[in-house]
């Protein structure tokens, strides 16, 4: 029988999903037919999470990607698949001939995610198998300092955590300075409601950030780097651990490199998972061991950052672009995207949308090109509304925005930003004050409270975004938010509280309609905002089945049986119980 070989998807979309159990089921199928001549393995996250469990089953005609495998399903593609040579086409997401999902790759270019999905990530010879390693073989051999340096800021790579300043350019702040220690730290402090960018490259490419990280710790002289990474990734973390084990048994960590000079050690650092510690200077206080709050810059992080010590901090998918860059030259990277925004870039894509999941485009592609040409376009078909860009930080963009190219510059235009890569895509039935109201009550909870207008003056917008979508709204509320939401962004320390009132800003300046709605109508288009909404029965579709009136908590809702029911306003509570529970169609919201 030919050699085959079964690889799980193994990320934490995919064991949320029941990855874990399909994995054990295939291990007692091989375990119960031995002659099977299959191996099994796993492996990180494709990006299409949407149609997790994903199983790729490779044979001597190519691979073939099962999707929504359960142990039912696992059991019967080992039967037919790997016992009888029959690929079951009912079962294939992709196969060698047609693709389901062509669309959901076709117009990805995958840099950052080269290997994700692809390689064991508990496994260094997938990664070496891959040209892992051989960007810092490179620098050690051939290259200086200066050199690595000059690479990446031709490349035009810039920092992916959000600010998009020249990568190469921050190196050589801190390689200018004198100092007998310097540090590089990857930010893995991943906070933004939405996305998992960084999570999904640790957990499938470890090595590529571990590399990444040893040549920017060699360009700017460093012997010691940090990876913080939050404790709620408990599945990256572990991975680490092994890739850094890993890499120093076979010499690409640690003392003298591959017999070089350079010696590296990499620490982790588990965060409490505070969205502040984001920030460079309050995740430096985070490592030294002290509260996680912002210091005034400058002096920069570059200049004195770790024990006052010349520091650079790059996140994640920054430092997984460093080996591609240096192993392939700046000039392929370059070619990529637009003059100002080079390169490719992840996005998590969430919230309304059909395919759910990691995605990499160049720049320079238009959001609707994310959203309805890899995305799939909107759930049920609905309406598309607007897209929440840069989490917390970011803002909301409308509909006839989607033409908006995906760089630093044209989404900075609208009152969003690019941010890390969170991309939460929103329907007709969202209620934009709603959002405004979720993403204040995030970024009020996350404040570390240092500064007045950022502890404070985040609570009152909240209240004040309480207060509209309770029905209790009133007219100069908007002028309020508004005024708040600039002294907040002018008198705060850090970034947090700089870009805190972005959702409300851009809520306002493209829905503003929505807020004078639930202040003068008293009522919310999106029927979201329970307090606005106003439960009746239509008592020609009512046939008194009393569903209704067994649901109502309350006892809101009277009338005889077989009879139309009538509901109390002044006892509704509006929990929607009468609504969910109908078969006629007979309660209207308003």
């Amino acid at each position: 029988m030919k050699h085959k070989k079964i690889t799980v998807g193994l990320a934490s979309c995919g064991i949320s999903a029941g990855g874990d159990t399909v994995y054990k089921t295939f291990e007692e199928l091989l375990s119960q037919n031995k002659g099977s001549g299959a191996e099994l393995g796993k492996t990180g996250c494709i990006g299409a999470c949407f149609r997790e469990v994903l199983v790729d089953l490779t044979d001597e005609k190519g691979t073939y990607t099962y999707a929504e495998v359960t142990p039912e399903k696992a059991k019967e593609i080992f039967e037919q698949h790997i016992l009888n040579n029959e690929p079951i086409k009912d079962y294939l997401m992709s196969d060698l001939e047609s693709s389901q999902e062509a669309s959901f790759f076709s117009k990805q270019k995958r840099i950052v995610l080269r290997n994700t999905g692809v390689i064991d990530p508990e496994n260094i010879d997938h990664y070496i198998m891959r040209d892992g390693y051989k960007s810092i073989e490179k620098v050690l051999k051939s290259m200086s300092r200066e050199e690595v340096r000059d690479v990446i800021k031709k490349s035009g790579l810039k920092g992916r955590g959000g600010a998009g300043f020249s990568t190469g350019m921050k190196w050589d702040f801190a390689s200018k300075e004198v100092s007998d220690k310097k540090y590089m730290v990857c930010n893995a402090d991943e906070g933004d409601p939405g996305a998992f960018m960084d999570r999904s490259v640790l957990e499938g490419d470890p090595h590529s950030v571990l590399e990444g990280l040893s040549i920017a710790s060699y360009a700017i002289g460093a012997d010691e780097a940090y990876i913080y990474v939050r404790a709620e990734y408990p599945l990256a973390i572990k991975r680490l651990i092994i890739a850094i084990e890993q890499a120093k048994e076979r010499g690409y960590l640690g003392k003298n490199i591959l017999g070089s000079d350079l010696s590296i050690e990499i620490k982790l650092k588990i965060g409490a998972g505070a969205f502040v510690c984001g920030e460079e200077t309050a995740l430096i206080a985070s490592i030294e061991g002290k509260r996680g709050m912002p210091t005034i810059r400058p002096p920069f992080p570059a200049v004195s950052g770790i024990w006052g010590k010349p520091t650079i901090i790059n996140n994640v998918e920054t430092l997984a672009n460093v080996p591609y860059i240096i192993f392939h030259g700046w000039e392929g990277f370059a070619s990529i995207g637009t003059e100002n925004s080079k390169g490719s870039k992840v996005f998590a894509l969430t919230g309304k949308i059909k395919k759910a999941g990691l995605v990499e485009v160049p720049m320079g592609v238009s959001l609707r090109e994310v959203i309805f040409d890899i995305g799939g376009g909107i759930k049920k078909d609905k309406k598309f509304k607007a897209v929440q860009l840069g989490g917390p930080s970011g803002g909301c963009i409308p509909g006839d925005l989607l033409e908006t190219p995906v760089d630093y510059q044209s989404l900075m235009a609208t009152g969003a930003i690019m941010g890390s890569g969170g991309m939460v895509v929103m329907d007709e039935d969202t209620c934009m004050v709603d959002v405004a109201k979720f993403f204040m009550n995030f970024v009020r909870d996350e404040s570390c409270g240092k500064c007045t207008f950022c502890r404070i003056g985040t609570k009152r917008m909240h209240e004040l975004l309480v207060k509209i979508t309770e029905g209790k709204g009133v007219d100069e509320d908007i002028n309020k938010l508004m005024e708040l939401a600039y002294n907040v962004k002018d008198s705060s320390l850090c970034g947090l509280g700089q870009t805190a009132p972005n959702p409300v800003l851009t809520t306002l300046k493209y829905f503003r309609h929505e807020y004078e709605e639930h202040i003068k109508n008293k009522k919310c288009r999106s029927k979201v905002c329970k307090p606005l909404l106003t439960y009746t029965i239509n008592t020609e579709a009512c046939t008194g089945c009393m569903a209704c009136v067994k649901k109502c908590a309350v006892d809101a809702i009277i009338g005889e049986k077989k009879k139309p029911q009538s509901i109390i306003q002044e006892k509704c509570i509006k929990c929607g119980s009468c609504y969910s529970v109908c078969t006629f169609d007979a309660v209207n919201v308003e």
